[in-house]
């Protein structure tokens, strides 16, 4: 089933104009996406914009973790603890392609942020609130257990550590997947389409967004019953031109991680440690690479385009080597890195970044625009259910009208048709021996079934069908497979589409983004008509993201 293409983004103009919506969302990010998915299975008429690509922002640039938020239990956000610590298994049932289940390790050390009590505690009602099934439940381990499990670990001063289940994540993967699926449903969803304003009837009240369709140049409007305003960093922006952005306000903060090979950073053993000034910091094994991050800095800058500093860098390095002193990092170990904003709710003056709650919240102005703001990746499904609640409540007072509640906890997203964490083994096999019997190596059979899910089979026959194709554009075949599927189902339109979000490439295999880029870029161009300043500025952005992963700014 084609979902939304990049080659019919007029015909989902046409169609988002048509009609009047009854929700209009801006954003495409795991917010967006969820709140259309959302809002769709209800019954709505929904349409989505975003004014870069679906998950170009925060919902690319996370931890990559869909986790339950231990260290919120530090500010005794118990509450938010228990909501999302529950919704990591919601997540996981619905795209376990996409999902994973991760044993991380807190070690403590003496002197350290964690004890051998605190951490028990903490990791037991850890358990206690996010309903933890109970093979995944604690242990405890000793100095020499902890060890066995990652020799890296700086054994002086070791007392033990805690052993825990966390969920790994691709955050853009889950985006568009999520989408795909409300796509599926009838939303209408486009991308690279910006709000520059909005309209309202005579009484004041907002009934549509003027709108910019940044490939075209072309301006239109949008008219909708309600507008949900899903901007992650750039809600109080849209809360601007609203002018509504009263009371309290996003407190942005940046994250770094920053990527190394296995040989250089040979970790077996997911992390969750604290750096000599006690921040909380992950080192994540990833196939045949380590990540780590996340720096927690206040952030003032270009909102669209956050970048790692030397700053950013050297800190993590020094936090790598505190803690795994045998690894001996250096600046060019590096091989990549990405930078994300979290849109924080500021709830008092001068607090720092790790005092400022990450639970979400909506605002509602004078003129009806609903802003969700806050939250994590991990409780996008939650919220969602929230914002919509607000809608069809709203709609039941002035139109009688009354819709269901909220249907997505047992709905698989795109790729997740297999049967839940179970069925997905059975899949796995089936589509192991198929994606061999067509001759393509297992380790790229596994590397689709992880990423693409059921849909893997569609990447199948596109390798088998169009292998005369991908050769005639000098395409290896298997790259030219997911380039037509990214292409044709997830409405990639320019080269960072394909390297950064459908494929995660720029940050887990640079080299490979190297080797396919001029080629892509050429039967991409080709494809879909772009003009010549069109390919260089698409050259230029793509350059920039790859300098930007390796060279630190100076700001």
């Amino acid at each position: 089933m084609t979902y939304f293409s990049s080659f019919k983004r007029q015909d989902i103009v046409q169609s988002m104009q048509e009609e009047k919506l009854d929700v209009l969302v801006i954003g495409g990010g795991i917010t967006g996406s969820g709140i259309s998915l959302d809002a769709v299975t209800r019954g709505l008429k929904v349409g989505l914009i975003e004014m870069q690509d679906f998950a170009a922002g925060t919902s690319s640039r996370s931890t990559k973790l869909v986790h339950g938020g231990l260290r919120y239990l530090q500010q005794f956000e118990v509450k938010l603890v228990a909501e999302v610590g529950k919704e990591r298994a919601i997540v996981y049932e619905n795209g376990p392609h996409v999902t994973t289940p991760e044993w991380m390790m807190l070690p403590f050390h003496k002197g350290g942020t964690f004890g051998p009590l605190t951490t028990n505690i903490g990791l037991r009602v850890y358990d206690f609130l996010a309903g933890v099934k109970k093979s995944e439940r604690r242990k405890m381990l000793s100095a020499d257990e902890a060890l066995e499990k990652e020799p890296l670990v700086k054994s002086e001063e070791l007392k033990g550590a805690g052993y825990y289940v966390e969920y790994k994540t691709d955050d853009a993967r889950l985006t568009i997947e999520v989408l795909k699926k409300a796509v599926e449903h009838g939303v209408d969803a486009i991308n690279y389409t910006k709000a520059i304003d909005f309209i309202y009837n005579e009484h004041g009240e907002i009934s549509g967004v003027k709108v910019k369709d940044l490939v075209s140049e072309q301006t239109y409007s949008l008219y909708a019953k309600k507008i949900i305003n899903a901007g992650g960093p750039w809600v109080d922006d849209l809360r601007t031109i609203d002018h509504s952005k009263l009371g309290k306000t996003l407190h942005l903060t940046k994250g770094v991680h920053l990527v190394f090979s296995k040989e250089k950073f040979p970790l077996k053993q997911a992390i969750y440690f604290d750096s000599p000034d006690s921040r909380m910091i992950f080192a994540i094994p990833r196939g045949n690479k380590t990540y780590v991050g996340t720096t927690d800095t206040d952030y003032k800058g270009d909102i669209s385009n956050p970048t790692m500093t030397e700053e950013d860098r050297d800190y993590l390095i020094h936090a790598i080597n505190y803690m795994f002193p045998d690894v001996h990092l250096e600046v060019g170990d590096m091989e990549s890195s990405w930078a994300g904003l979290r849109p924080l709710i500021a709830e008092k003056e001068g607090a720092t970044p790790d005092e400022i709650s990450r639970k979400d919240e909506i605002f509602i102005s004078d003129s009806g625009l609903i802003s969700m703001a806050g939250g994590k990746l991990t409780g996008y499904r939650k919220m969602a259910e929230t914002a919509v609640n607000t809608i069809v409540e709203q709609l039941k007072k002035e139109e009688g009208v009354l819709y269901s509640s909220s249907e997505t906890k047992h709905l698989p997203i795109a790729g997740g048709e297999v049967g839940g964490s179970k069925g997905f083994l059975s899949f796995k096999k089936q589509a192991i021996k198929q994606g061999e019997s067509l001759g393509i190596p297992q380790e790229t059979v596994r590397k689709f079934i992880d990423t693409y899910g059921a849909n893997a089979k569609i990447l199948f026959e596109i390798y088998q069908a169009r292998q005369g194709e991908a050769e005639h554009e000098n395409i290896d075949a298997l790259v030219f497979a997911e380039l037509i599927y990214g292409m044709e189902y997830e409405s990639v339109y320019k080269p960072v589409d394909f390297f950064i979000r459908r494929t995660g490439a720029l940050f887990f295999n640079i080299a490979w983004v190297k080797r396919h880029k001029a080629n892509v870029i050429e039967y991409m161009g080709k494809v879909l008509n772009w003009n010549v300043e069109q390919k260089n500025k698409y050259v230029s952005e793509l350059d920039k993201a790859l300098a930007e992963a390796i060279i630190p700014t100076d700001t």
